[in-house]
């Protein structure tokens, strides 16, 4: 018996997922002997899900299954139905359609015995399906194990606004009253997450990977945080914003509030920004009424802390103009890393402004901002003629910046999207056109060293006074043509078709997808309307 034996209950809620939930709460009871229940609350599904769980349960002890005789409309009634029912002396929560890696509960449950913590945190990851690419979520937050006295230490933790890669302590969440908002209450976790910290609770954080949240973006019913098509979804967003900040302004945490709005701007903000020009006029013409309509509610000391990062802009773009304007700039200053694309105005005194049209948006923050944090636009654009198939990158000057660093050389990698394979990794050097304000560069792609797959372009810009930025590229070329060539195949001595596509992402970043053969060519441009349509 382990000396943390049988103190931990996970509850697993669930609507219409039959396909998944049976996986997500064998996840659970294979963490061992730590987990002495596993509740799985069923939200009144109809294809089955509650059925399966009851065999389930028949043949383990440790599962007990909740069905609810009224779908509750959201995920936060089913989590407090499992808060509820818990017997442990620690909870955590698992959704239906991810799981929990081997070991996460006893990291958890570890760190917050060996801490005597109300709460452990450790790292999500969000993994792609079916390519199963992963990426941390707020992973500098979990780069170390730390013990926090109190949540105001770091106000960081206001951006981990998931409440499923988390322990509790069971008594902690009843004597506080702490639970989720009843309902149909879209971004449940975000005020959850502020009651929790305004609770203030000592905190272990742990580098561990304790949740796999699972991304299905062909999914028939989208998740929430991907469902955006509706500018609904946006409004909920806003107001678990709204109501996260004012739970913890009126618990006295000032640091943690300001932190919520942050998070707003740097993230959220930014997200929703990028897929604007994808959306109808009517859904950008009411996103951007009410957007502005929540900033007006911001101190002016949320927009002019830190005024020149990308979401500060945005938001002063968005409280300037009374209607959408200037949407590819935005979506690329949204992208991450952001970029500026020209052209590049100045008020009539010199100051660095958005635009002619919007010269009391200033970007005179831009002129002290570090390097490694400037929205620096490249432009990359592929092309293929008798010299073969290059890569063509122009760096923009922006205010000066650009030749008071030096940008002598750039790192040019691309990553297969699907595995991170890299198909192409290559330092080439920077040349400065004769007006200076321009750089430019271009390196050879061989079509035959770039598998089948959809590739990303990565740049490392690197300067003359040893700074350096990573950025992304603008596609200057996107949704081009499928681009044909025939190559020679070095295994088998004979000439075979590659066909290179290059486009532009939802972001506006250089992308390339790579087919091989007709029959290839036929599942690319099959996979791009069936995305079309989704």
């Amino acid at each position: 018996m382990t000396p943390h034996h049988a103190k931990v209950a996970v509850v697993v809620i669930g609507y219409d997922d039959a396909a998944h939930v049976t996986d997500a709460v064998r996840s659970a009871l294979a963490q061992g002997d730590a987990v002495r229940e596993v509740v799985a609350v069923d939200d009144c599904s109809a294809d089955g899900s509650a059925d399966l769980l009851d065999a389930l349960a028949a043949g383990e002890p440790r599962l007990r299954v909740i069905r609810r005789t009224v779908n509750s409309g959201g995920c936060g009634t089913p989590r407090n139905d499992g808060i509820d029912a818990a017997t442990a002396p620690y909870v955590m929560f698992l959704d239906s359609d991810d799981v929990l890696p081997p070991g996460a509960v006893d990291a958890l449950l570890g760190a917050a015995e060996a801490h005597g913590v109300e709460v452990a945190a450790g790292l999500c990851v969000r993994r792609e399906l079916p390519s199963g690419r992963e990426v941390a979520w707020e992973k500098a937050l979990y780069a170390g194990p730390a013990v926090l006295p109190n949540p105001s230490r770091r106000p960081r933790l206001a951006h981990d606004t998931l409440c499923v890669n988390k322990l509790y302590r069971t008594d902690f969440l009843r004597a506080h009253g702490i639970r989720f908002p009843e309902g149909r209450h879209l971004y449940e976790d975000h005020v959850f997450t502020a009651r929790v910290l305004a609770a203030a609770p000592r905190i272990a954080l742990i580098p561990d990977t304790v949740y796999v949240w699972h991304v299905r973006r062909d999914a028939e019913r989208l998740s929430i945080s991907l469902d955006r098509a509706d500018v609904s979804n946006w409004r909920a967003r806003t107001e678990a914003n709204r109501a996260a900040y004012e739970i913890l302004l009126g618990a006295g945490e000032k640091r943690l509030a300001r932190a919520v709005r942050a998070k707003f701007l740097d993230h959220d903000l930014r997200m929703y920004a990028r897929e604007l020009e994808l959306r109808s006029a009517a859904y950008r013409r009411a996103w951007w009424e009410h957007t502005r309509g929540y900033l007006e509610t911001f101190d002016a000391a949320d927009l002019t802390l830190n005024p020149g990062s990308p979401g500060r802009i945005l938001a002063r773009v968005l409280l300037a103009s009374p209607a959408p304007r200037d949407l590819p700039r935005l979506r690329d200053l949204a992208a991450r890393p952001a970029r500026l694309l020209p052209p590049y105005a100045r008020a009539r005194d010199g100051t660095p402004v958005w635009s002619s049209e919007l010269p009391q948006v200033t970007l005179e923050p831009l002129l002290d901002r570090p390097v490694p944090l400037l929205p620096i636009a490249v432009d990359a654009e592929l092309r293929t003629g008798v010299r073969g198939t290059r890569l063509l990158l122009r760096l923009h000057e922006l205010y000066g910046r650009m030749a008071r660093s030096g940008p002598v050389a750039a790192d040019v990698v691309l990553v297969r999207r699907e595995d991170g394979l890299e198909g192409l990794r290559r330092e080439v050097r920077l040349l400065a056109d004769r007006y200076g304000d321009l750089w430019t560069a271009e390196t050879a792609v061989e079509p035959a060293a770039l598998p089948p797959g959809t590739w990303d372009l990565r740049l490392t810009l690197r300067f003359r006074d040893g700074a350096s930025r990573e950025v992304s590229a603008h596609a200057t070329a996107g949704g081009g043509r499928l681009r044909r060539r025939a190559v020679a195949d070095g295994r088998h001595g004979v000439r075979r078709v590659v066909l290179l596509q290059p486009y532009r992402t939802h972001a506006g970043a250089f992308a390339l997808r790579t087919a091989s053969g007709w029959r290839g060519v036929a599942g690319v441009v099959r996979r791009r309307v069936g995305r079309l349509l989704h």
